[in-house]
């Protein structure tokens, strides 16, 4: 692997009348060459803190960071080749474009020649040719970001980390961008690390995802992964919206499983795992994967549906739980008012089990 995180714990020492605390707990994550990793999870799970290890800014208490076959812990970030792009993005306002982005090969002494030759070359990449003489102000928030960027590639690190780059963006602007960091990351094969608490921009950017929950990882993972196939509770709510419904197990043959669900029996042909007679499920459907329909397997009574255009959003109270079912089938107009009875059908071949 190209950068290894083996058991890294960082523990911040008592201040201000305050105990210690543990931050990261002995978080392990291989990650390849070329491949972007996203860390992801709610404040105070210990993301930044782990990105802020592996830059150098923060040591570990315990543990190895190892880039490309040396272990590098104790080395200062400017000896680390890496760059940062910050949540904040750190222009410089005294200085125009061109010179923001040559600042760090300046401080290392390029010549000249080869200074103007990355810089023109970094600023065609992220789409900025042209405005080297502009100052930062007269550039837009996006315009900005890709500056930030630039001045972070320019450098040509082995690695790129990236502080949730996109947070002071306008929602629009934060989709054109992460499509535009993913592309840039793409084309220059440029191994990346990037914080977030966004989940559709970790599921956008990442080739895996790496949840984290009070400084433990949940679930290392494809995006894909983490939201068909989570392996706890935590990864389940976090990532997207779910449905958490219990049942009981009638027949647990792998790929044959009959449960009990509501008083109802549903087949559920892709689980892969057998389960004891008897024993307790909790089934993950995402909203998605419910049906609502006039006829169907659950009987509830709509307490909430909201036309959104591309979907109708339902809120459906079956057996005295309220279940969030969506329908994307434009061929539907009509819409099932609150109060309607109405019934629920399980896709089920798509619903995940976890262990009750």
């Amino acid at each position: 692997m190209y950068l290894t995180l083996d058991k890294i714990t960082k523990i911040f020492p008592p201040r201000g009348g305050a105990t210690e605390v543990n931050a990261v707990k002995e978080v392990s994550i291989e990650i390849k060459r070329g491949e972007l990793v996203t860390l992801l999870g709610p404040s105070g799970c210990g993301k930044t803190t782990t990105l802020r290890m592996i830059a150098g800014f923060d040591f570990p208490t315990s543990g190895q960071i190892i880039l490309d076959g040396k272990e590098i812990n104790m080395l200062p970030p400017n000896k680390r080749d890496m760059s940062m792009v910050f949540q904040s993005y750190a222009i410089f306002p005294h200085l125009n474009i061109f010179e923001n982005v040559a600042y760090g090969l300046n401080v290392q002494r390029v010549a000249k020649s080869e200074v103007e030759r990355r810089v023109s070359a970094v600023l065609r990449l992220v789409e900025l040719s042209g405005y080297e003489k502009r100052a930062p102000n007269q550039l837009s928030g996006g315009q900005q970001q890709r500056v930030a960027l630039a001045r972070a590639l320019v450098m040509e690190p082995k690695v790129l980390l990236m502080d949730e780059p996109l947070s002071n963006l306008d929602a629009k602007l934060r989709e054109s961008m992460r499509t535009e960091i993913r592309r840039i990351q793409r084309g220059l094969g440029i191994t990346s690390v990037y914080v977030t608490h966004d989940q559709i921009e970790a599921m956008t950017l990442s080739d895996r995802v790496v949840v984290m929950n009070k400084g433990l990882i949940e679930q290392i993972g494809s995006p894909m992964e983490v939201y068909r196939l989570p392996r706890t509770r935590f990864v389940a709510d976090f990532i997207g919206r779910a449905n958490f419904i219990e049942a009981v197990v009638i027949s647990g043959k792998p790929g044959d499983l009959l449960v009990r669900v509501y008083g109802q029996i549903v087949h559920l042909s892709k689980v892969k795992e057998s389960y004891a007679e008897g024993a307790r499920l909790t089934l993950i459907a995402r909203p998605e994967m419910l049906r609502v329909a006039a006829k169907g397997d659950l009987p509830g009574v709509v307490r909430r549906a909201s036309y959104l255009g591309n979907l109708v959003d339902y809120d459906v109270e079956v057996g005295g739980q309220l279940l969030t079912a969506v329908d994307t089938d434009p061929r539907h107009t009509a819409i099932y008012a609150e109060g309607e009875t109405v019934y629920i059908s399980l896709l089920a071949d798509c619903i995940h089990v976890l262990p009750g």
